[in-house]
């Protein structure tokens, strides 16, 4: 298959307006019930970073975006450092698009009834690398379970279910990085900026799987 082009064209009209739609009516598992809104995406649509979270919180749920809690703060701050304007410069979404009660980890099954809004939200937006924040949209994403200890850092190149020819990049939650807020080399922030310094330079070089 011919990996995709990546030139960050507009997606088609309205497409991503009806998936939104699509989403607010969405009942295909239980969490639908608790939510208050669907939570979908924010940034830029042409950007050709995709950044991944697991999903929603309190904050997110009530405003009806993603990330925008304390974790959304430091993402966009730790973006920023290098060079990422969040809202500019990339696309957030999450694995699931409604709030798990009291902010448990979606099951496998939420994860998956919600799985073709995510994989159509990839087709359109077209990223050319895909930042999975935790282990929840690792495995959500590509189905790899473990550690995020072990795994963050490490490129991966999409195949199949629409992210072959894109890079993805495991990396700690920012909800993890407040829980361990040192900044000392070595440690999970100082491993995270690492981690997006490389982003930054995938992005600038946007080298092919």
């Amino acid at each position: 298959m011919t990996p995709p082009a990546h030139t960050s064209p507009l997606p088609p009209d309205g497409a991503l307006a009806e998936l939104a739609a699509s989403c607010a009516a969405c009942r295909r598992c239980g969490l639908a019930a608790g939510r208050t809104h669907v939570v979908v995406s924010r940034g830029n649509p042409r950007a050709r970073l995709m950044v991944i979270g697991e999903g929603p919180g309190a904050q997110e749920d009530a405003s009806g975006l993603p990330f925008v809690g304390r974790a959304g703060q430091l993402l966009d701050q730790m973006l920023a450092s290098v060079g990422i304007d969040s809202q500019r410069d990339a696309y957030i979404a999450n694995v699931v698009k409604c709030r798990p009660p009291d902010n448990r980890k979606p099951t496998p099954e939420e994860m998956a009834a919600c799985r073709p809004w995510l994989a159509k939200q990839i087709e359109l937006v077209n990223p050319a690398v895909i930042l999975l924040a935790g282990a929840t949209a690792l495995e959500g994403v590509l189905g790899v379970k473990g550690g995020i200890t072990k795994l963050r850092g490490q490129w991966r190149a999409g195949e199949g279910e629409g992210l072959e020819g894109r890079w993805l990049m495991p990396i700690f939650h920012p909800s993890y990085l407040l829980r361990n807020p040192s900044r000392e080399k070595e440690s999970p922030k100082w491993h995270t900026w690492q981690d997006l310094k490389e982003v930054r330079r995938r992005l600038d070089g946007e080298g092919r799987p």
